[in-house]
């Protein structure tokens, strides 16, 4: 036990020490108001209790002893024995030991008798005198007092009326030494005090254990912490440790830790998919300078001098020119839309607005069966050249994966609870459902071979999800092998 507090206050700093010690603290804070409120109550109680005793002391004198005619009072008055002269004056008195006693006349005049073995009395101001006996003639209850008498002693005094019971013309003052008081409170508050630090002891041996168990789930918190790093985030610290401030702590805990590998992965994401992008459009951008650096190696070698391979050198590098602009324009749309989409928005009814592209896209279409189911009157807000651009991109991409003769496509626009739904369904091969979730990825493409045959450079999709989140909407496609697919496009509406 010693070794393991030693250990513990070994850190000053820690939580377990601040705890004790702050306990501790206030734990004889406690004891010592609760020592002082016993020693003032206590002598208050015993005080009192003695100034009743004595009272009733001096009330079971016979009133005629006081009261005689006699005013010469003995000088010496043996405690329990008769005056050995006898007196018509004097009369047999008996009182306790360890006693004073003094008459007082109305006038504050102060006369001391003597008892054996007992102390001087001592006196008071005349005016107090008179103040006390006209307290009583009033019947006004009148306190004891604690006064020094002439040799430093400290009396406890209480006062008694004597003389006419109407009218009393004296004062009887008895007082007794406090020392014995004083030791019975001093023997009470050393008991106390003792008592209360052996209670102290204990309480530090009962409130080690206790503690040390209280802060074990705040010490697996720390352990936990401790095993986290930016390659270990998957553990969760328990949220039910039974301390209502542990579990809350323990619930931010697991929340920092969600929130922070959330983050990972997703920079992890990101960097993978930079890796993606950049190496995507090397490659996208090196096959046309390739062709168009081969052409020119061609006519270098004199097929400029021929006008038949002189054209169509010119031809092929027009095309590779013309695929590898069109592919730096969309790369400038997608960079514009990830920083600031600047969209000119207006109320726009979209049913007139695919109508109007209805020519373009059947002609895209070819020999394909194109059909257009338009609810109208649906308007919402939107940038028109914006929308066409994902109605045009979404038709292209059914197009692209249709049969040229058997190939059907569907563009169908309606309302549903305040949402404008914008579908394009074709009747292609369809998408396998592990590739549907990179559908919208920079660069993706199902078949490269074929998507390179159409002159697709896989960014058609990605500026379609852009534009349609730029208007606060959202894009998903659903497809089925050999059924073929569908693109869904929600867009809020008026």
């Amino acid at each position: 036990m010693k070794e393991r507090i030693s250990k513990i206050f070994r850190k000053p700093g820690s939580l377990r020490v601040q705890l004790l010690s702050r306990s501790l603290f206030v734990l004889a804070v406690l004891l010592i108001l609760i020592g002082f409120l016993q020693y003032v109550l206590m002598k208050n109680v015993m005080y009192r209790s003695q100034a009743e005793a004595m009272t009733a002391q001096l009330r079971s004198v016979p009133r005629d002893v006081w009261n005689s005619s006699d005013r010469h009072w003995p000088d010496q008055i043996d405690n329990g024995k008769q005056a050995k002269e006898p007196d018509t004056g004097r009369r047999p008195l008996f009182f306790m030991p360890d006693m004073s006693l003094a008459v007082i006349d109305a006038e504050g005049g102060f006369n001391e008798v003597q008892t054996d073995g007992g102390y001087s009395a001592p006196q008071l101001s005349a005016d107090t005198y008179r103040s006390i006996l006209s307290e009583m003639k009033e019947r006004k209850p009148n306190e004891y007092r604690v006064v020094k008498d002439k040799d430093g002693i400290e009396q406890l005094v209480v006062f008694l009326p004597a003389g006419n019971p109407g009218n009393p013309d004296r004062l009887l003052q008895m007082g007794k030494n406090t020392d014995p008081i004083q030791d019975v409170i001093l023997r009470q508050l050393v008991t106390f005090t003792a008592l209360a630090l052996l209670a102290m002891a204990g309480g530090l041996l009962l409130y080690l254990p206790l503690l040390r168990q209280t802060l074990n789930p705040l010490n697996n918190m720390v352990e936990a912490v401790e095993r986290t790093d930016a390659g270990n985030l998957a553990d969760r610290f328990p949220d039910q440790q039974g301390q209502q401030e542990i579990d809350r702590l323990a619930e931010s805990f697991n929340s920092m830790l969600e929130r922070l590998d959330i983050s990972f992965r997703a920079e992890r994401e990101s960097k993978e998919q930079m890796r993606r992008f950049i190496a995507d459009a090397s490659h996208e951008l090196r096959t046309p300078l390739t062709s168009i650096h081969g052409f020119l190696e061609v006519l270098l070698r004199g097929a400029a001098n021929h006008p038949d391979q002189l054209e169509a050198a010119l031809r092929s590098m027009h095309g590779e020119s013309n695929r590898m602009k069109k592919l730096i324009e969309d790369l400038l749309l997608l960079a514009k839309l990830d920083r600031a989409p600047e969209l000119q928005l207006k109320e726009t009814q979209l049913d007139m607005l695919i109508m109007e592209m209805e020519p373009h896209l059947r002609m895209l279409a070819d020999e394909r069966f194109v059909s257009f189911n338009l609810e109208q009157g649906i308007r919402c807000m939107c940038d028109p050249d914006k929308l066409k651009q994902v109605v045009l991109n979404l038709f292209h991409n059914a197009v692209q994966h249709t049969d040229p003769k058997k190939g059907q496509i569907e563009v169908r626009l309606k309302l549903h609870e305040k949402q404008t739904v914008l579908t394009v369904s074709d009747n292609g091969q369809g998408i396998p459902s592990d590739h549907l979730p990179h559908l919208f990825e920079r660069f993706y493409r199902i078949d490269n071979s074929r998507s390179r045959k159409y002159g697709g450079s896989g960014l058609g999709l990605s500026i379609t999800q852009s534009i349609v989140e730029a208007h606060g909407g959202m894009i998903e496609a659903d497809s089925k092998v050999g059924e073929g697919s569908v693109f869904i496009v929600t867009l809020p509406s008026l």
